[in-house]
């Protein structure tokens, strides 16, 4: 392979554009975040290398052996992350990126595309979850190195805010692409008087937009090694190598790209990214990857382990998941779809591994189409959400080391049994064998009865001690006794002795304040006293009480100075029925 230089970044855009650079079935998706976009545009501003590419180039009579993608432009985290999928070129040669996907899709989406990435704490679903941002630059911002080693202020912005005021003047990084490619000198000083009235400022917003204007347009620093051999075995060891050497490629990232050259009546890729998108999709949300899916179709087309091993990627492997993969799909939504009917979403569930021995249960009885709703399985789900519930529940962790030998184990014993309904019995004994049992001691069970708001395990328990919710729909953890009103200040207030404070601040964010709330009744609520809502909500007697007694609430105190008694009562009512609950067989 030949060390070339291949022109400017304006021309490697327009080369994507044309569809004269390519992307290979191989490669990953992109991944990176705003802030890696945003520092290796500060990279070429300041005149740093920013790392070679590798290009394989394919011949015109060979395009049309190979299904190719383009690069992403306007990426949407949940509705758009994908590479396009450009399908067949025919007799016309292709330039296919093995290395350098990444820096090139950055480019694509800072110079002429948008993000729109998930904003915390929204829901997945929701509409205004990811909002539409571009790439700009504050002019106004003086070059000055931090401490991240970066000197430009490029940020992903709504669009809204182009343009500024006295103190920034933000530019739309895709807008230097309007100005003429060698003397744009006239056109951005216009631009310029129009935004900007102050000298001073005026000449340092020109350095910044003259130095982006000649990092893209001018300056040739796209170079590259090419490989022309048209032998696809070559070709994807060099892919491997190249990339197996970092973190950049992740190790699934290379398995994906051993099944998606194997595969023959379906595009591996595409298959497995759709599957996870729909996945993640079903109820409330969940956040899957393909590594899940990978895993899966290893347990469920009986693949010696289901250990992520360049072994376990042979030819007749891919052959067997290829051949399984409508009934995988099958078995894998239908999964999700029952964790998301026990009210598990992306933040509740605490190891997706643990949905890997259910779905190859539903794989195994041909994933009946009315498994979720029929009469017929209600003790298979029953006994299956009372298993997952309790494996959530161990503090030491079921489904963290030796995963995979579990889950091969796992997958023997339910292969080995005739199907009477879910073998969680089973399943119980073959875990207590590798030491990973269910059965919880008083330490623990005490232990569960402290859970503080944080705990990962929280949404798992409540919803054991609160079966009678509709989990299907929005719920909240909410605190019984708004958490604002714990504050020192506000306790003195009350009457709560200063040698009582720390006790009541600690037991606020315990499971004896907490109960699940529909996302209605949460609004609602907000942080008014438990007795006044109770009130203002529920106009009879009878009605509160009922409502009391669905949330084990007792008698509830009309101040917060009768806090503690409450919280003990509730704590020790709950207890007992996590000792009631948790043990049963």
């Amino acid at each position: 392979m030949a060390y070339q230089h291949g022109g400017t970044i304006k021309d490697a855009l327009d080369k994507i554009a044309d569809q004269t650079y390519v992307l290979p079935a191989i490669q990953r998706e992109f991944v990176w975040r705003p802030e890696q976009i945003c520092s290796l545009f500060d990279s070429v501003m300041q005149g740093y290398p920013f790392g070679e590419f590798l290009f394989w180039q394919v011949k015109p009579e060979n395009s049309h052996l190979y299904r190719v993608y383009g690069f992403v432009l306007d990426y949407h985290e949940r509705n758009n992350p994908h590479c396009p999928d450009i399908g067949i070129l025919r007799d016309r040669p292709l330039t296919a990126v093995l290395d350098g996907q990444q820096r090139l899709t950055a480019f694509n989406i800072g110079l002429r595309g948008s993000m729109a990435m998930k904003l915390p704490y929204k829901w997945w679903n929701s509409s205004d979850a990811f909002p539409r941002r571009v790439l700009a630059l504050n002019l106004l911002a003086a070059p000055e190195v931090d401490d991240e080693g970066n000197c430009y202020v490029f940020r992903f912005v709504d669009e809204n805010r182009i343009g500024g005021n006295d103190e920034e003047l933000w530019f739309r990084v895709s807008d230097i692409l309007k100005f003429d490619d060698q003397s744009p000198g006239p056109e951005i000083n216009d631009w310029l008087h129009e935004e900007i009235h102050n000298r001073e400022k005026h000449k340092i917003a020109y350095r910044a937009l003259d130095r982006l204007h000649r990092a893209i347009h001018v300056d040739p620093t796209v170079e590259f090694f090419e490989e022309k051999s048209q032998d696809i075995e070559r070709v994807l060891q060099i892919f491997t190598r190249r990339n197996s050497g970092g973190t950049v490629l992740s190790y699934s990232d290379l398995l994906l790209s051993i099944a998606v050259s194997q595969w023959k009546d379906r595009d591996a890729r595409k298959e497995v990214h759709q599957l996870v998108d729909e996945m993640n999709r079903i109820g409330s949300g969940f956040s899957f990857s393909k590594d899940f899916v990978l895993k899966a179709g290893l347990m469920l087309s009986d693949i010696a382990s289901v250990g992520f091993k360049v072994e376990n990627f042979t030819h007749d492997n891919m052959k067997a998941l290829e051949k399984n993969w409508p009934e995988i799909r099958l078995a894998l939504t239908a999964t999700v779809e029952l964790a998301a009917s026990f009210g598990y979403n992306g933040q509740t569930i605490r190891a997706e591994s643990s949905l890997l021995p259910i779905a190859y249960y539903l794989y195994r009885i041909k994933s009946p189409s009315n498994f979720l709703t029929h009469q017929e399985y209600s003790g298979d789900r029953d006994a299956i959400r009372n298993w997952l519930t309790r494996s959530f529940l161990k503090a030491s962790g079921i489904w963290g080391s030796g995963l995979d030998t579990l889950l091969t184990l796992l997958r023997e014993t339910i292969k080995n049994k005739n199907f009477d309904g879910f073998p969680d019995e089973a399943i119980r004994h073959e875990m207590q064998r590798r030491g990973k049992g269910l059965t919880f001691e008083v330490e623990e069970i005490e232990e569960l009865a402290d859970m503080k708001y944080s705990d990962r395990r929280l949404f798992s328990l409540m919803a054991l001690l609160f079966p009678s919710m509709d989990l299907r729909n929005h719920f909240h953890i909410d605190h019984v006794f708004p958490s604002r009103d714990f504050s020192p200040s506000r306790l003195r207030e009350a009457g709560v002795n200063d040698e009582k404070i720390e006790e009541f601040r600690d037991h606020a964010n315990r499971l004896g304040n907490l109960q699940l709330l529909d996302g209605n009744e949460n609004n609602e609520k907000r942080a008014k006293l438990p007795a006044d809502w109770l009130t203002e909500r529920f106009p009879t007697d009878e009605k509160r009480q009922h409502y009391c007694d669905k949330h084990d609430l007792g008698d509830v105190p009309e101040k917060i100075s009768g806090f503690e008694e409450f919280y003990q009562s509730r704590r020790e009512r709950l207890r007992k029925r996590i000792e009631k609950l948790i043990n049963v067989v």
